[in-house]
């Protein structure tokens, strides 16, 4: 009987060696997600500044060397002092299914609006093209996409249907100003919009 307790006390003394989940501090949450609700706050001065960006305004290119990987952008075509961040989500081409990637692309984003810092916000999830294909078609094709980015924030974050408005916008509202028919990354995107409570 007395051999129990020992191990008792011995298990206790050494919970790191059975248990790190509970012994070791939680780790620290995604710096990005903090970005992106302070990006999506009414009344926040914190935009988001992902290593290697160099946020623009609206329709002006970075230099071609610049050009961020990075595939959330505080740049945005939100009307002024609209709490917005761009996502650059991949598509196959012609598609709405969203790729690995996109999934990666879209989860801090999905972290971020099933947190309790955004919880009585409803937010509208556009989503947008660039000029190559028929202007029709790429009014579906956006349409689908947002739906698509919407269904998985849903679905995977458990973010309530009811705060997400979906819209799509297809190559009406660039990003980067360009001709048509012309491929661009960065109008290839989904934006994401606080419209209040």
């Amino acid at each position: 009987m007395t051999k129990f307790p020992a191990l008792m006390v011995a298990m206790l003394s050494v919970p790191a060696l059975l248990s790190p989940a509970i012994a070791q501090p939680a780790a620290s949450p995604d710096p990005l997600v903090g970005r992106i609700i302070d990006q999506l706050t009414p009344g926040s001065t914190r935009g988001i500044r992902v290593p290697q960006q160099e946020v623009t305004q609206p329709g002006q290119p970075l230099p071609r060397a610049r050009q961020p990987d990075a595939p959330i952008r505080a740049d945005t075509t939100a009307p002024a002092g609209t709490p917005a961040l761009s996502v650059l989500v991949n598509f196959a081409s012609g598609s709405a299914t969203l790729t690995s990637a996109a999934e990666r692309a879209l989860a801090p984003v999905g972290q971020a609006l099933a947190s309790a810092a955004l919880s009585n916000f409803r937010f509208r999830i556009e989503g947008h093209t660039d000029t190559t294909g028929d202007a029709a078609g790429n009014q579906q094709l956006s349409e689908r996409r947002a739906a698509a980015v919407r269904d998985f924030l849903v679905q995977r974050y458990g973010v309530n249907p009811s705060r997400l408005e979906v819209v799509g916008l297809g190559e009406t509202n660039l990003l980067v100003r360009t001709g048509s028919q012309v491929s661009e990354v960065r109008n290839r995107r989904v934006q994401v919009l606080n419209i209040g409570s």
